[in-house]
């Protein structure tokens, strides 16, 4: 790792930026210090500072976000896609100012970044959609059944609704399509939950970037401005006062496994707990089977190495373990990826405080028995870009260290190998929760492969084939989660419209007057939604509903 100087001041404008929180619509300084990013590549510090809130300020933010709810979780669907999709609009018209200040703030590059920003403005866009179609609100209707014997039926009508206001915490490894109008915060948005973001200290101009665009839409949309606000402060302070207001009712988190599992505690200890739906830690194992390494080896070692070091190996689904079976053709895959890690050269982590972590990560792998270095390539030409490194050992030693199964977060690497199949089972099986799992194989493989699926299932949130883990589709059958401590809660996905399911609970309306009923249930469907009646999905017309709900 390179050695750092000392930090100086950079003389870039701030592009309008004023270093304060937003909170409903409104720039509030902070009274509890401040803070000011950092170019990692130059370990330059950033203009403006940024004013931190202490945690009577923080509780402004959520008492707004209390007062807006009524009215936020009762628009009608085409007002609140609208919303939605004047964020994204807002955000991709600040385009390359955005991408500039991402860049100086994480040492990112601007073509990554610029892929972020259409993640990011595509997957409110995609949630739009989901708002207009409505299927979101899981309508069921029992109808009435007076005639039934031995008993009558209660008319029963089922919907889902907003848990109430989100807290979410930016990621530091995505900017944009994690932070602060990232996957959680346009979930909980398009679930009708105002959202209280705490910025990652990071980016703090980039989240202030964002967080305009976002209470400008409010603002545009005639929305109440305490739907939205961005919240600057030191992380465990502001981070406990969120989670524990009485006011936010559920919690969206990308982090370290302390950091997730300290906000779970601190929601599980509260009057009234409420749900953290925190991703974590995940090494994304990687299989390679027999038939796979019959083709080009040095082609596959390659997009491993490429798959390990994008975007500085700081990628939640970066390969950190690969299983590779014993014999010449799992030797050469090993030697192909040391030369292919020799070629590499480091870049530009996050932060100093990433680049310390990752050394400290690798300096503890090789100094465990049972692993030797594959091969490391060189130090990146700016600061804090360490040379990537792979490293090599075995089943039993995998199963007996549990330092061999923790995440670096970087550009890192595992290469275990198996003696066999009935090996593979057991390795694969008893390793903790992950993201995903990947598979390479072929035909010849088919029969240790469904033997493995199974256990694959068990393992993971999400499992490929013949590819690579890094690259999250953003879409309606994407699952970004997996069981504990990949997740906090491995039945949700924080990636892909299923999100929005993590913010909602269903209610029964049992024999209430068709003047009481939500828009969603009422006989007639209002809002044309797809609702399944009488266990039978009708599709908008209402068709399948008899007559006679409670009147």
């Amino acid at each position: 790792m390179t050695t750092q100087p000392t930090t100086r001041s950079s003389t870039r404008p701030s592009t309008g930026l004023t270093g304060h929180s937003i909170v409903a619509g409104a720039p509030l300084a902070g009274t509890a210090g401040t803070l000011a990013g950092q170019n990692p590549a130059t370990a330059e510090a950033l203009e403006p500072a940024y004013t931190l809130l202490d945690e009577a300020q923080v509780a402004q933010a959520t008492a707004a976000a209390q007062e807006a709810f009524p009215s936020f979780s009762t628009l009608e669907p085409e007002p609140h896609a609208r919303f939605l999709e004047q964020v994204a609009d807002n955000i991709d018209a600040l385009g390359p100012d955005l991408v500039a200040r991402a860049a100086h703030e994480t040492g990112l590059s601007t073509a990554r970044l610029t892929g972020e920003l259409a993640r990011t403005t595509g997957q409110l866009r995609l949630f739009a959609g989901v708002v207009r179609q409505g299927d979101h609100h899981g309508v069921r209707i029992d109808p009435a059944r007076p005639d039934r014997t031995p008993l009558p039926r209660a008319d029963i009508r089922q919907r889902k609704v907003p848990l109430g206001p989100v807290a979410v915490f930016g990621a530091s490894n995505f900017p944009l399509a994690f932070s602060t109008a990232g996957g959680d915060t346009a979930s909980a948005l398009a679930a009708g939950c105002p959202v209280v973001v705490k910025a990652h200290n990071a980016h703090p101009g980039t989240a202030e970037l964002v967080g305009r665009a976002v209470a400008d839409a409010v603002a545009a949309c005639g929305l109440h401005p305490g739907v939205f606000s961005v919240v600057y402060g030191p992380g465990k302070v502001v981070g406990q006062a969120l989670v524990t207001d009485p006011a936010i009712r559920a919690v969206g988190f990308t982090g370290s496994r302390s950091g997730g599992l300290a906000l779970v505690a601190a929601a599980a200890a509260r009057p009234v707990p409420i749900p953290v739906y925190a991703e974590m830690s995940s090494i994304n194992p990687t299989i390679l089977l027999d038939g796979a390494l019959a083709g080009d080896v040095d082609a596959l070692a390659a997009a491993y190495l490429t798959s390990v070091t994008g975007s500085s190996g700081q990628l939640c689904t970066a390969p950190g373990l690969v299983l590779v079976p014993a014999g010449p053709r799992g030797d050469a895959f090993v030697a192909a990826a040391g030369r292919a890690a020799a070629a590499s050269a480091g870049q530009t982590m996050l932060t100093g405080g990433f680049a310390e972590a990752w050394q400290q990560g690798v300096d503890t792998l090789a100094a465990q028995d049972g692993v030797n270095q594959v091969g490391a390539g060189t130090p990146g030409d700016t600061h804090n870009a360490p040379a990537p490194a792979v490293f090599a050992s075995d089943v039993t030693t995998l199963l007996d260290n549990p330092v061999l199964q923790a995440e670096i977060f970087g550009a890192a690497s595992l290469v275990v190998r198996y003696a066999d199949a009935d090996e593979l089972l057991t390795a694969v099986g008893r390793l903790e929760g992950q993201l995903t799992v990947t598979l390479h194989l072929t035909e010849a493989d088919r029969d240790t492969a469904a033997r493995l699926l199974p256990v694959l299932e068990r393992t993971a949130g999400r499992i490929l084939a013949n590819g690579w883990p890094t690259g999250v589709e953003v879409g309606h059958a994407m699952v970004h989660g997996g069981p504990f401590p990949a997740t906090s809660d491995g039945r949700t996905t924080s990636v892909g419209t299923l999100a929005i399911e993590r913010f909602l609970r269903p209610v029964a309306y049992q024999n209430l007057p068709e003047y009481l009923l939500p828009e969603p249930v009422r006989p007639g469907n209002p809002w044309h939604l797809t609702r399944r009646v009488d266990g039978v999905f009708d599709v908008v017309l209402g068709a399948n509903e008899p007559s006679g709900a409670a009147e």
